[in-house]
């Protein structure tokens, strides 16, 4: 059964925090988010079938308002003959309507706002793919998202409150500290480290300021925890004695490596979140495992390379509908991301449905000269079973030629330079030009996140557009 959040697990000060001062603050913004938490840590053990009816009527709900507000999805649905007064009887007719992507949005963002709404908020992703994108939320939304990232947070026995250092990357986040913001942040007891510095002098920073501050929950990507994690390993430093109790992870997918490493240096389980900016927050993993989906706000697809949906156990593109996005719909958005639903129910209780698998984005799939796609982890693999390989960046230029960057204490040899060319030429194909390159250090995105692998080919994931 699922293990309740306890206030007995805090202390007075996050007591205070979570149960006075942050509802104030979200109350000050026009917030609902207490409420709305308080509703979910309730809907989160409801009977299947009460939730898919609550997905139901928030879908006719989003639909009709979309119709009705939105000139973008009046056009669309007139197009194709859908009324959702008329035409919607089941989650299934979802189906019927056109996908949503990053070029579309960049295209018609003016006419993807509703109407109605009010007091938009201007929103941006990292752009990790070489593909920034600007959108907007309203209010409804941002205390939706809110409420389902704090309910996770409980999921865990820490709290707002709690004392936390975020290494973040955003430069939304790290653009705007400004007085009033580091005086809240001091008041959350939340510190925000930029994600970048991933020096040899930036490492150790970050080591010096977790075991002063001494958090009980660290929140970043799984690269970058798993980069200090084996900073500190390499100096010696024992990080395991500072009484944390989680490291909440998200924005990239993370390798079973990753969360040992994490785990062993900092003496604290990992928890996967998975969700973006635009998308919302999509799903997180409880302490039995589970990777629960936020099923009261958003409605998951998967679909095949040829855009039709996938039964449950099979990996395809992760679609999203997000359903408190009304101001500025998001439905059936691609996600760009590959994953797999899942029938089985989790042990902690929660009746959520479960998303079985994340295998990463679809840019993290290689195009074979057979025209076959192999995930990246396939030649990852290569690469970590060589101890003298520190970090590692994998570009396919073209389907004859692949470049691999390495990072090595000394120089790359002869004996090793032909090992990574055989294990590559064994999945990609004989004929496939492999080019080692040593470099000084693995650079981030302009997102801070790291990408271990790079395709500039088109790939069947690219083949539906509509």
């Amino acid at each position: 059964m699922s293990t309740r959040y306890s206030p007995a697990s805090s202390n007075w000060y996050t007591a205070l925090v979570s149960g006075a001062l942050f509802p104030l603050h979200e109350r000050l913004k026009g917030h609902r988010s207490v409420a709305v938490r308080r509703q979910m840590e309730s809907s989160q053990h409801w009977a299947p079938e009460r939730l898919a009816a609550l997905q139901m009527e928030r879908l006719r709900e989003l639909l009709l308002r979309a119709h009705s507000q939105v000139p973008y999805y009046r056009e669309r649905f007139d197009e194709i003959g859908f009324d959702p007064a008329r035409d919607l009887h089941s989650l299934a007719d979802l189906a019927r309507l056109p996908l949503l992507d990053k070029d579309k949005i960049r295209r018609h963002a003016e006419q993807l706002k509703a109407k109605d709404a009010v007091k938009l908020g201007r929103f941006s992703t990292g752009g990790s793919t070489g593909d920034p994108l600007t959108f907007y939320i309203g209010k409804e939304r941002i205390s939706h998202d809110v409420a389902a990232k704090w309910r996770a947070t409980r999921w865990w026995q820490v709290d707002i409150g709690d004392p936390e250092i975020v290494i973040w990357g955003s430069p939304i986040e790290l653009g705007t500290q400004d007085k009033v913001r580091i005086l809240r942040d001091r008041v959350m007891r939340t510190e925000l480290m930029s994600a970048f510095a991933t020096t040899h002098e930036g490492l150790d920073h970050y080591v010096e300021r977790i075991r002063a501050v001494r958090p009980r929950m660290l929140f970043g990507y799984p690269t970058v925890l798993a980069h200090i994690a084996g900073h500190a390993e390499e100096k010696g430093q024992r990080m395991d004695d500072l009484g944390i109790r989680v490291a909440f992870v998200t924005s990239e997918c993370l390798y079973d490596a990753q969360r040992e490493q994490i785990e062993r240096v900092f003496g604290c389980p990992v928890a996967n979140g998975y969700g973006g900016r635009d998308a919302g927050f999509l799903a997180h993993q409880c302490p039995e495992g589970g990777m629960h989906i936020t099923a009261e706000d958003v409605i998951i697809e998967v679909l095949g390379t040829d855009g039709q949906p996938l039964p449950p156990g099979e990996s395809g593109e992760i679609v999203v509908t997000h359903l408190r996005s009304g101001d500025f719909p998001f439905i059936r958005y691609r996600t760009g991301d590959v994953g797999a639903l899942d029938t089985a129910s989790c042990r902690c209780g929660r009746t959520l449905p479960l998303l079985k698998e994340i295998h990463g984005r679809t840019t993290d799939f290689l195009l074979v000269p057979d025209g076959t796609l192999m995930h990246s982890a396939a030649l990852a693999y290569v690469l970590r079973d060589m101890p003298e390989v520190k970090a590692f960046k994998i570009i396919q230029e073209t389907l004859e030629w692949t470049r691999v960057q390495v990072v090595m204490d000394g120089e790359v040899s002869d004996s090793l330079r032909g090992r990574i060319e055989r294990g590559f030429q064994a999945r990609l194909g004989g004929d496939v030009k492999i080019d080692v390159e040593q470099v000084p250090r693995i650079l981030p995105e302009k997102s801070g996140k790291y990408r271990y692998c790079v395709t500039k080919l088109e790939t069947p994931w690219n083949a539906y557009t509509k």
